[in-house]
C-alpha cells in the first residue's frame, strides 16, 4: 500500500519516505509532516522507485531492506537514469562495510535502526541543504534564550547552559515551536524513537531537566506548562 496523502503546502519541501515498516514509516513521515514538510510513503521498492521516478522529491528517506526491490537497487536504478534526488538511507546493519556500499550505491548519508527523529531531521535537513533549498535559521532566539543549532551551544542572557543530548532535542523542539502548546506525543516523536515506551514518565523527568537549566536561574520563566496539554516555551 501506498500512502499518497500530501499537506497542501505551496512551498513545502517534498519528501519520499520508502519503508516496509509500518511503524517506522508512519513515526518519519508524521514528524516530517509536523515540520510542515509534504510527505509521501511507499512500502515497497518498486512503488518507491515508480514515485520517485514520477514526482520531483528534495530528498528521499530509503530503508535498504525493502520487499520487491531492495533499497541499494532502488536508489542505485534512480542514479542510472540521473535523478539526484538526495536519499537518506535506513538499516538495522551498523557496520561500516554496509555503510560503504550504502554510499556507493548512490545514498548521501545513512543512518542506522533504531534512531531519535531529531536526528533524522537533522540529516534530512542537511540533504535539503546541499541542493541549495530554504532551511530553517541556525539560530533560535526565545526572549534572552538562544540556540545555535550548528555548534549545539545554548546560552540565556550570555550564560552558557550545557545540555544533554535529549535535553538538547528537547530545547530546538520547543524553540522552533515557540509560542506554540506541543504535546508529550509529539515530544516523544521527535525526541525518542519508535520503539519508547509511552507509558513512561520520561517527558515529566526530560523536561523538569531542562526546565531547571534554562528557568530555575533566570526570570522571566520561559517553558510553560499547559495542564492536560502539554507544554509551552514562550515570553509569558
Amino acid at each position: 500500500m501506498t500512502d499518497l496523502q500530501r499537506p497542501n503546502h505551496d512551498h513545502a519541501v517534498r519528501i519520499l519516505v520508502v519503508e516496509d515498516d509500518r511503524s517506522i514509516a508512519e513515526f518519519v513521515a508524521a514528524g516530517l509532516r509536523q515540520e510542515g514538510h509534504a510527505v509521501d510513503v511507499a512500502d515497497n521498492g518498486v512503488d518507491g522507485l515508480e514515485r520517485a521516478r514520477a514526482d520531483s522529491y528534495d530528498a528521499a528517506v530509503v530503508d535498504v531492506m525493502l520487499p520487491r526491490l531492495d533499497g541499494l537497487s532502488l536508489v542505485g536504478a534512480l542514479r542510472r537514469a540521473n535523478i539526484a534526488t538526495p536519499v537518506l538511507f535506513l538499516s538495522a546493519k551498523h557496520t561500516v562495510d554496509d555503510r560503504v556500499k550504502g554510499l556507493q550505491s548512490g545514498g548521501d548519508d545513512y543512518l542506522t535502526k533504531p534512531f531519535a527523529f531529531a536526528e533524522l531531521s537533522a540529516r534530512v535537513q542537511a540533504l535539503t541543504r546541499r541542493g541549495q533549498l530554504p532551511v530553517e535559521p541556525t539560530e533560535l532566539t526565545v526572549g534572552d534564550l538562544h540556540l545555535d543549532r550548528l555548534t549545539r551551544r545554548a546560552h540565556r542572557n550570555g550564560t552558557p547552559i550545557e545540555l544533554r543530548p535529549r535535553e538538547y532535542a528537547l530545547l530546538e523542539y520547543l524553540m522552533r515551536n515557540a509560542g506554540r502548546v506541543v504535546s508529550k506525543t509529539m515530544i516523544v516523536s521527535h525526541v525518542w524513537d519508535y520503539s519508547f515506551d509511552t507509558g513512561t514518565n520520561a517527558v515529566d523527568v526530560l523536561v523538569h531537566r531542562l526546565r531547571e537549566k534554562i528557568d530555575r536561574d533566570f526570570e522571566p520563566k520561559l517553558l510553560h506548562t499547559v495542564r492536560g496539554v502539554g507544554y509551552v516555551l514562550k515570553v509569558a
